[in-house]
């Protein structure tokens, strides 16, 4: 179905409204890519984010990986960055809730 990165950061303190609007700025670099299905920003309540970005395939987002937008996109982000993990999940089904079949 589709291939998915989820990438949880952990920022340096005060740093919040900087990183979002680095993040904001630069994600073209992502949503960019003919393989990009989409990607978003969330927070957690502990201040954590995470960035869930979709993909066409692995490969194709392996490819993009390595690619010198997201090499400057990534060096853009690193400065605010003083933790986290990187994860990536095979999307075997989705379903759509009824608010996404209604504004069909």
């Amino acid at each position: 179905m589709a291939f998915r990165v989820m990438l949880r950061l952990e920022i340096e303190p005060g740093t919040a409204a900087d990183f979002e609007q680095a993040w904001l700025t630069g994600t073209d670099a992502v949503t960019g890519h003919p393989a990009n299905l989409g990607q978003s920003l969330s927070r957690e309540p502990d201040g954590t984010y995470v960035i869930i970005s979709d993909w066409v395939d692995e490969p194709r987002f392996r490819e993009f990986e390595e690619s010198p937008a997201h090499l400057e996109h990534r060096a853009t982000l690193h400065p605010f960055r003083k933790g986290g993990s990187f994860h990536v999940l095979e999307i075997l089904h989705s379903i759509e809730g009824k608010a996404a079949v209604d504004a069909s």
